[in-house]
């Protein structure tokens, strides 16, 4: 069964096909082959225009899947500020405006909170809302993933993309990016959603 990866985000990308390539069965690996948009022809692009991360992978799921005729997986992702009253939220990749960097994302969020020094006031979550679509059946299965943490005072680390180099997962002194890709994965946001998917996607194995 070919599942279409619905994103045009290389780290995205490598993150899900890491995570099954770690701990996907051995049954489920032979049986399920991940698609990108490089192997489409014409892949759509969709704008993520609802207000919540939900909304955003369903959309993006769904109409993906009915234009290529693909079982899609699509999620939308996005680091929540409680100091910023949940900022930058839905507009994580675009904070610092429409071509914005991630660089750029991180330095004005760094700005943003440069005036709060105590570490514990600077709290803050990655969300991963995961979505499963066919495009004969519809919905197939919603998963989510959260990692709670801080954000800290400057960059930190190699890995990952995004907001990984200012973000302290909780209970840990070093970045997302200062981890490496296995022990991302195993407590990422996404990857919490993509263990949630897997078990889904075990079940359905079994049974078939």
């Amino acid at each position: 069964m070919d599942i279409l990866i619905a994103s045009k985000n290389d780290g995205k990308i490598k993150e899900i096909k890491d995570f099954f390539k770690s701990f996907g069965s051995v049954s489920l690996l032979q049986r399920i082959r991940l698609i990108t948009y490089k192997e489409i022809k014409d892949f759509p692009l969709i704008e993520e225009g609802a207000d919540d991360f939900l909304a955003n992978a369903m959309l993006k799921a769904r109409v993906v899947s009915e234009i290529t005729c693909k079982i899609t997986l699509a999620d939308d992702s996005g680091l929540s500020v409680d100091l910023l009253g949940g900022i930058p939220g839905v507009i994580s990749s675009r904070y610092a405006g429409e071509a914005a960097t991630d660089k750029q994302n991180r330095d004005k969020l760094i700005a943003e909170l440069s005036g709060f020094e105590n570490p514990d006031m600077r709290t803050a979550r990655f969300v991963c809302q995961m979505v499963l679509w066919d495009p004969k059946k519809g919905l197939l299965n919603v998963s989510e993933g959260i990692c709670e943490g801080r954000i800290g005072f400057e960059e930190k680390g190699s890995g990952g993309f995004g907001y990984d180099p200012i973000f302290i997962p909780e209970g840990l002194n070093l970045t997302m990016a200062e981890l490496s890709p296995e022990d991302k994965n195993r407590i990422s946001h996404r990857g919490r959603a993509l263990a949630k998917l897997l078990n889904y996607l075990d079940s359905v194995n079994k049974n078939t």
